[in-house]
């Protein structure tokens, strides 16, 4: 098969959990004997390939509300004037508008719903009424939809009636992590609490600071992200701190090497994402056999299940960090269930079966389309 992946900032990832996945599954793909084409943001100086996968380059206008829809909307002009492919994935529900164009080419496409993006608060009225109406739109013109998590599918049957394909993200799994390049940043194993995340309301990285700050905890606090179009939350997070001497905004990195020795020997890993669904970051950490403190939603639970600690604010962290580094046995041996529950749970060998098992119904001629309207059975508020 013919298989184009679009939507995304492309591979190779270094910034999100698409890009993880579409990685992940493409590349997997390729090796069961399917042409992969990933549609990828930038230009320049760019390889045309990567670990297999076919690289197309296309610019974007810059800008929150219209870089993700520019692209991909130049992608799907490609696609339809170029070689036909047999199926399409297409990843973020904001993306729906395009669909019936890509229909007109005689292409299948499933769209990746993605969270729930119109709760964030990044988003202004109008850009929460355009996701609303992206998810009915997607609903009704897409050939399949796909969920990362079971919270979301729940959301999709009870808002539409409509069905969609449960396939998660994989988790890389490291049984004998190195640790040549914590010195780098003058961190030694088990001697540091970690965040790793964009600087987003929804991922609370303000409420962690926060937390921290006001708590006893000895070992300082890593916080790895930083946000395009984000200044203002940016410097939420820096008040938070507040000069805190333990903690250390070391913005965005981008060495994965680095990365996942930080994720291998932190004592505790806090995770603060709550509309997202499965987030790769958590599953990155439970494979690393990080122990977990995750914000309180059940995308976060239906991962970590009983072996996660849980937040709902700031005032619940100081507790949870002493206790960790007062007794970090126990942390470590809840770090090593994780790495067992990501290692029997989250596997991309079987994730990107799934995804070539819908590539191939959807070849031939399977589809949800006609069975959904879009309409919504329910009606929240969305302020």
């Amino acid at each position: 098969m013919r298989i184009a992946m679009l939507g995304t900032r492309g591979i190779p990832a270094c910034y999100g959990g698409f890009e993880t996945a579409v990685e992940e599954i493409g590349r997997r793909l390729v090796l069961q004997g399917h042409e992969v084409t990933v549609y990828c943001r930038g230009g320049g100086d760019t390889p045309p390939s990567y670990r297999g996968v076919q690289l197309v380059h296309l610019p974007s206008l810059k800008g929150k509300a219209v870089e993700t829809l520019s692209h991909t909307a130049l992608s799907v002009a490609h696609l339809m004037t170029h070689r036909r492919h047999d199926v399409a994935l297409v990843f973020n529900s904001a993306n729906a508008p395009l669909l019936p164009f890509l229909r007109l080419s005689g292409t299948p496409v499933a769209v990746h719903v993605d969270g729930l993006e119109w709760k964030r608060a990044k988003w202004g009225r109008a850009g929460r009424h355009y996701y609303r109406w992206a998810e009915s739109y997607a609903v009704r013109w897409a050939d399949a939809l796909i969920a990362d998590a079971q919270g979301i599918a729940d959301y999709y049957a009870d808002e539409f009636g409509a069905g969609t394909e449960l396939i998660s993200y994989g988790a890389p799994i490291q049984v004998r992590p190195a640790r040549d390049r914590l010195a780098d940043l003058g961190l030694s194993p088990g001697g540091f609490h970690l965040v790793v995340a964009r600087f987003e309301p929804e991922n609370h990285v303000a409420e962690i600071v926060e937390g921290y700050h006001r708590s006893g905890a000895e070992l300082p606090l890593l916080v790895v992200g930083s946000a395009p179009y984000a200044d203002e939350y940016t410097a939420r997070v820096r008040r938070a701190a507040d000069g805190d001497p333990r903690i250390r905004l070391v913005g965005g990195l981008w060495d994965q090497e680095q990365l996942d020795q930080l994720y291998a020997h932190c004592l505790t890993y806090l995770h603060g994402h709550s509309v997202g669904g499965t987030n790769p970051s958590l599953l990155r950490a439970m494979g690393a056999a990080a122990d977990v403190i995750a914000y309180d939603v059940s995308f976060n639970r239906e991962v970590l299940g009983g072996d996660g600690a849980y937040f709902a604010g700031p005032d619940d962290l100081p507790d949870l960090l002493l206790s960790a580094e007062r007794q970090p046995g126990p942390a470590g041996e809840r770090g090593v269930r994780n790495r067992a529950r990501a290692a029997q749970r989250y596997d991309w060998l079987e994730v990107a079966a799934s995804y070539e098992q819908l590539c191939k119904q959807l070849e031939s001629g399977e589809s949800t389309r006609r069975r959904v309207s879009g309409r919504r059975l329910v009606r929240a508020d969305v302020g």
